[in-house]
C-alpha cells in the first residue's frame, strides 16, 4: 500500500506539472508553432487511411498547448493522457514535416507494403519512436473498440484481409494522419461514421452480399426503393 500511495503521488506531481506547462506559451526557439499565416477547415475522409481534404479560409491564431491537447481529445481512442504524450513526442508545429506521410514515416507507423504475385513479402514498420508509437496503439486499440466510428470499421476491413497487427498500425497511422492536418489547420475530428466504406464503396458491397445470398441458394434482384415506391 505503501508504493502504491507514493506511486500515486508522483502521478500527481507529474500531472500538476504537466497542467502548468501547458497553460505557457509555445517555445519558441523549438519552433514549436510560429506561423501566422490563415488556417484551414478540413474533411476528413480517410479510404484506407488516406485523408481527402477539403479546405475552407477562416483565420485563427496559432495553437497553444493547451488548445493542442484538447483537440487531439477529440480523436475516438485518444483521451487527455495521450494528446499530451503524443504532443510531447511530436510538438505542435507540422510544418517540420513536408507532408504527413513524413511524419507517419518519421513515427515508424508505415506497415510496409513489398508485395510479388499478389503475395506480400513483409509488413513490418520502420523503426520510429517507441514512445509515440506505443502511445497510438493504444489510441488505436480503444479506437478499435468504439462504436459507431470510422476508425472501428478501418480496423474491421484491414483485420479481415491482412490480420489484427496490421489492422492496428493501420488505425494508429490514420490517428497520425489526422493529427498532422488537424494541427496544422487547427479544426477538431470530423467523424465519418461506422458506415463510411459501405457508403464509399456501395457497388462492391451489393455484389458481396448478392454472391453471399446466391451461394446459400438465393436468386437475388435488386431494385432501388426510389423505383418500388
Amino acid at each position: 500500500m505503501v508504493l502504491i500511495d507514493t506511486l500515486d503521488d508522483a502521478i500527481e506531481r507529474v500531472s500538476q506539472e504537466i497542467e502548468q506547462r501547458l497553460d505557457l506559451p509555445p517555445d519558441l526557439s523549438t519552433g514549436s508553432e510560429t506561423k501566422t499565416e490563415p488556417t484551414h477547415a478540413v474533411q476528413v475522409t480517410q479510404p484506407d487511411g488516406e485523408l481527402t481534404l477539403q479546405d475552407q479560409e477562416q483565420d485563427q491564431p496559432p495553437l497553444s498547448w493547451k488548445e493542442a491537447v484538447a483537440l487531439l481529445d477529440t480523436i475516438p481512442g485518444i483521451n487527455q493522457r495521450a494528446a499530451e504524450g503524443i504532443l510531447a513526442e511530436i510538438g505542435i508545429d507540422m510544418s517540420r514535416f513536408p507532408t504527413a506521410s513524413h511524419l507517419a514515416s518519421w513515427a515508424g507507423m508505415c506497415p510496409g507494403s513489398n508485395e510479388s504475385a499478389g503475395k506480400r513479402l513483409s509488413g513490418k514498420t520502420r523503426k520510429g519512436s517507441p514512445w509515440l508509437r506505443q502511445l497510438l496503439v493504444e489510441a488505436a486499440h480503444a479506437a478499435a473498440h468504439s462504436k459507431n466510428t470510422y476508425l472501428a470499421a478501418l480496423y474491421h476491413r484491414i483485420k479481415a484481409r491482412g490480420g489484427g497487427k496490421l489492422a492496428m498500425i493501420a488505425v494508429g497511422h490514420a490517428i497520425l494522419v489526422a493529427i498532422y492536418h488537424m494541427l496544422d489547420r487547427n479544426v477538431t475530428y470530423q467523424e465519418l461514421g461506422g458506415n463510411y466504406f459501405d457508403e464509399h464503396d456501395r457497388m462492391a458491397v451489393e455484389k458481396r452480399l448478392v454472391r453471399r445470398l446466391e451461394k446459400l441458394g438465393y436468386q437475388v434482384s435488386l431494385e432501388p426503393t426510389t423505383q418500388v415506391a
